[in-house]
């Protein structure tokens, strides 16, 4: 698969490269750049993030961390066969736990959620760190709803780190979490308020909480750039309602 040009492999995590060192030079940076590539690509291009690793792990599938990669994008393209044996692979080379809830959500994603809540309750849980356990806590939180178990879910997502004031990286996505949880128990009155908190939090907009907000609070979008939209005015000269609700406070 074609490289663009800058992309010189000097990218990656100092770890990463560390771990290619192993390999000779010229493959080390040709893993290099794939790797680059894959993480570029994964959020916006999943598939061809995917095409990317491919290449890295026939290259050095023996590095931990092309593993690893090769495991997201495979999980990101949905993959959770695939994904899942990728991140063993990488844990058995590492020995770290740190891939144990994405391996648990790859559970959810086979359809196995009680496998997931089985590695919720696992040892290596107290092994990860702040971030990791609060995944964990939404992992096991979207396998009691898989589960039809709304309730136990919302329970779930219940925990210190919830109800501090403080922002973390993982703070909107446990209130959004919590909210949408809530609300699909119908209490649809708490989860606006969690909604409106994780608007809050949310400083980069990792998710649609701002939308969902909205949405409860019976507000509708119109884009500004849509022919429907901009035409105004209907048959005798009235106005198009929806056009008057349109834009963001």
């Amino acid at each position: 698969m074609p490289i663009p040009e800058d992309v010189t492999g000097e990218e990656i995590d100092k770890d990463v490269r560390q771990e290619l060192q192993s390999l000779p030079k010229t493959l080390a940076d040709d893993v290099a750049r794939n790797l680059v590539m894959v993480a570029r690509l994964l959020d916006e291009d999943p598939e061809a993030a995917y095409g990317y690793s491919k290449v890295a792990l026939r290259l050095a599938s023996r590095v931990a961390a092309v593993r690893e990669a090769g495991g997201f994008a495979a999980y990101a393209n949905q993959k959770y066969g695939e994904a899942l044996a990728e991140f063993r692979a990488a844990r058995r080379m590492t020995g770290t736990v740190d891939l144990w809830p994405v391996m648990a959500d790859c559970e959810r994603g086979l359809g196995r959620p009680e496998k997931a809540l089985d590695m919720a309750g696992a040892p290596e849980v107290q092994k990860l760190d702040k971030a990791g356990q609060v995944e964990m806590r939404l992992v096991a939180a979207g396998a009691r709803r898989d589960m039809g178990q709304l309730d136990a879910a919302i329970v779930t997502l219940q925990s210190p780190e919830l109800a501090s004031n403080s922002v973390q990286p993982w703070t909107a996505r446990l209130r959004y979490a919590y909210a949408d949880a809530l609300l699909a128990a119908g209490r649809e009155r708490e989860a606006r308020e969690w909604f409106a908190k994780a608007v809050e939090s949310d400083r980069d907009g990792s998710t649609d909480a701002s939308d969902r907000l909205a949405e409860l609070d019976g507000v509708e979008f119109t884009d500004a750039l849509d022919e429907s939209a901009s035409e105004g005015d209907g048959e005798n000269g009235e106005v198009n309602p929806s056009a008057e609700d349109g834009g963001r406070d």
